[in-house]
C-alpha cells in the first residue's frame, strides 16, 4: 500500500476522525450523545472510528444546492 492510499478499515482515534472532517473532538462527543454523527466503535472505554464510516458520513452530506435535504 502506498503512502497516498489509506486502509478503509483503519480505526482512527476521536482526534484523528475529528481532524478528517474538520470538526473538534467535542463535536463528535456531542453527536455520539445526541445522534447524527459518523458510526463509531466502542472497545472497552475507548471510542474509535473506522475510516470508511467517516468518509461515508462526509459523502452522505454532499449537496448540489441548498434546497437538497438529508436522506
Amino acid at each position: 500500500m502506498t503512502s497516498t492510499e489509506q486502509n478503509p478499515n483503519q480505526l482512527m482515534t476521536e482526534k484523528e476522525a475529528a481532524s478528517l472532517i474538520c470538526y473538534t473532538p467535542r463535536a463528535l462527543q456531542n453527536w455520539r450523545l445526541r445522534g447524527g454523527g459518523p458510526k463509531y466503535v466502542k472497545i472497552g472505554r475507548s471510542v474509535r472510528y473506522q475510516r470508511s464510516d467517516v468518509l461515508e458520513f462526509i459523502e452522505e452530506r454532499k449537496r448540489l444546492h441548498t434546497s437538497q435535504t438529508f436522506g
